[in-house]
């Protein structure tokens, strides 16, 4: 049996969700501009509905299990997550809002990295941005390694320095000068992947 979709429409000839493809091209096809998602369940969709279109254009769709588990995550939060093409390969990581799945950085890719560094670095620039945000909240990664990494305030990888990952270690050094000698004084937690599905900030590659 297919999966069930909501369809979002943000800019159409009726705006709203809608519960199957041919109601939703209703609404957009031929539509100048038209800016419509569709999402795995009615929570994600009517979460999105409640957002801007820019922020989930181009973006996997996730089902948002983690709404429907007993215990949820904590709200309002951030969610960090990395992906990289072997190993070493190019990696790249990004943040969202766990709740919406709006993106607020992304970076890379960076040439010859490994998933463990993206993810470090990721919960490195997560803490930078909330130093700048008007409010602070916990962050999430499905990392233990990089957690701990975080924790010691070091890039503890093994992988060799070279010219082609050149770019990749200068951002490893300055996330290790920024992080010393600060308090970490937001919550750095483990995403629960198995009560909760995906993390949210996920690139949807597996």
């Amino acid at each position: 049996m297919p999966k069930e979709k909501f369809y979002v429409v943000w800019k159409g000839r009726k705006t709203g969700i809608f519960t199957s493809w041919n109601e939703c091209s209703a609404q957009v096809s031929g539509f100048p501009g038209a800016e419509y998602k569709a999402f795995l369940s009615r929570a994600a969709a009517e979460a999105a509905y409640r957002a801007r279109y820019d922020d989930f254009k181009g973006k996997p769709p996730s089902s948002q299990n983690w709404l429907f588990a007993p215990t949820k995550p904590v709200l309002p939060s951030l969610s960090v997550d990395a992906a990289c093409s072997g190993s070493p390969g190019p990696v790249e990581y990004r943040g969202v809002e766990t709740e919406t799945g709006r993106e607020v950085f992304r970076q890379g890719p960076y040439a010859d990295g490994t998933n463990n560094i993206g993810e470090f670095l990721a919960l490195v620039h997560a803490l930078a941005w909330m130093e700048k945000s008007p409010q602070s909240m916990p962050i999430y990664s499905d990392s233990e390694t990089a957690l701990a990494w975080l924790r010691a305030k070091r890039c503890k990888t093994t992988l060799a320095r070279t010219t082609k990952n050149e770019e990749l270690f200068a951002l490893i050094d300055r996330a290790e000068a920024w992080l010393a000698g600060r308090e970490i004084g937001v919550k750095l937690l483990k995403w629960d992947t198995e009560a909760w599905g995906e993390i949210p900030a996920d690139f949807g590659r597996k």
